[in-house]
């Protein structure tokens, strides 16, 4: 299946005896590389691999490699690893099967993350070394664990799909020195409920209800700015949580909520009477946005939330104008990443848990994916079973002395022969 050439000696037969083959010196004889090994891969094209003169066995090494390879049907054409991984990069991104939205996040940290270190390397020159300093690199730039994790799984990805092409035999990050960071776990600390609604009376009166959508019926923001009138069943006391209000290529679009999962939710009483305040005195403004992305499908729905000038609300100049104030106004910080309107959220499920809601009913309302998710999330806001476990078990010692008229184990033996 391969063969190696000595291209500084040829055999010829000899004159006095033809069945006998004489080594003579070539043209190229102490020129360039002594060796070639040369096989057909399975398409039917001819490889090749030349050694220096004193690598006879690393010849050998590497033809019977090549034949391995083929036998077991592994084998990588060694031209395809060539491929530079700012060109297969794009065209991964460009072909996955992904929300545009989501599309837009990956290409972003590509082009600031991983492009410039990788960008200009062969797929098949990419080893688990330069991946442990691509991560010294991305420490040294000061990035949180969470998102060199984010990017990790992301550019694993990618070499799992080369992979699969069949351009690299193996993905880097197979490699055992290869650690992906592990991102430092915080605990969800839920807000008081008086800061709730201190930064509710704070906000403008116009996005006051906010609140009442996050911390009453667990929405994200994307889902506040998308919700319609026509989603709220007054009657029956139900929200219809099936759009938010996202960008994509700089432009808003509606979509369906995270997970693209729709989902319905309890209204309560108090949340059912601040919605309808609140449309009383800010009557629903009609939105037409495009489905999923710009250029998609229109739709047209009657928000309950719009801008003060009309149309809908942007989250950045939302967050900027009006949250951020709202919290410097009750002296709560707001940083960059901190104390944002998922605080709602974690609020509304600290709720629901601490009067023994199940996991399985406040993930549903959430919208989350797993039920795991949300109880690795939450697990330590749920009430501590071990005085309820107490309880339970001492009403059942009670019922037993009250059945039986005695009043502990002391008297369980009184009969036995001694």
């Amino acid at each position: 299946m391969a063969h190696i050439q000595d291209r500084w000696y040829r055999e010829v037969p000899d004159t006095k005896n033809p069945e006998r083959k004489n080594r003579v010196l070539t043209a190229r004889h102490g020129i360039g590389m002594r060796y070639k090994v040369r096989y057909i891969t399975p398409s039917g094209d001819e490889r090749s691999k030349s050694f220096p003169d004193g690598q006879l066995k690393a010849a050998k090494e590497w033809k019977a490699q090549r034949e391995a390879d083929l036998a077991r049907g592994t084998h990588v054409d060694p031209r395809a690893g060539k491929v530079l991984l700012r060109d297969f990069s794009a065209e991964w991104l460009a072909n996955l099967d992904v929300n545009e939205a989501s599309r837009q996040d990956l290409e972003k940290r590509f082009r600031r993350r991983v492009l410039p270190y990788f960008g200009n390397k062969e797929l098949g020159a990419i080893k688990p070394s330069e991946l442990r300093s691509w991560d010294r690199w991305l420490r040294d730039e000061g990035l949180s664990d969470r998102y060199r994790h984010t990017l990790f799984g992301n550019l694993s990805a990618m070499f799992t799909a080369a992979v699969d092409d069949e351009l690299v035999p193996r993905s880097p990050f197979a490699g055992k020195s290869v650690k992906n960071p592990t991102p430092t776990k915080h605990k969800v600390i839920p807000w008081p409920e008086h800061q709730v609604w201190a930064v509710q009376e704070a906000l403008h009166p116009q996005f006051a209800v906010t609140v009442d959508l996050g911390a009453g019926l667990g929405l994200r923001q994307g889902e506040c700015f998308g919700l319609a009138v026509e989603d709220i069943d007054f009657l029956r006391g139900v929200v219809h949580v099936q759009r938010q209000v996202k960008k994509v290529r700089g432009k808003h679009v509606f979509a369906l909520p995270k997970y693209d999962k729709s989902r319905d939710v309890p209204l309560s009483e108090p949340v059912k009477l601040a919605l309808a305040e609140h449309l009383r005195r800010y009557p629903p403004t009609t939105v037409t946005l495009p489905w999923e992305v710009p250029g998609g499908p229109a739709q047209s729905h009657r928000l309950v939330i719009s801008a003060v000038r009309g149309g809908v609300v942007d989250a950045k100049d939302f967050n900027k104008d009006r949250w951020k104030p709202a919290l410097r106004a009750v002296e709560v910080p707001c940083g960059s990443y901190e104390n944002g309107m998922h605080e709602l959220r974690h609020f509304f499920a600290s709720v629901l848990l601490d009067q023994g809601e199940s996991i399985k009913a406040v993930a549903e309302w959430l919208g989350h994916s797993d039920p795991s998710f949300t109880l690795k999330t939450y697990t330590h806001l749920m009430p501590s079973s071990a005085e309820r476990t107490k309880g339970v078990i001492g009403s059942m010692y009670g019922r037993r002395d009250a059945a039986s008229g005695e009043h502990g184990p002391s008297t369980a033996h009184k009969d036995q022969i001694t």
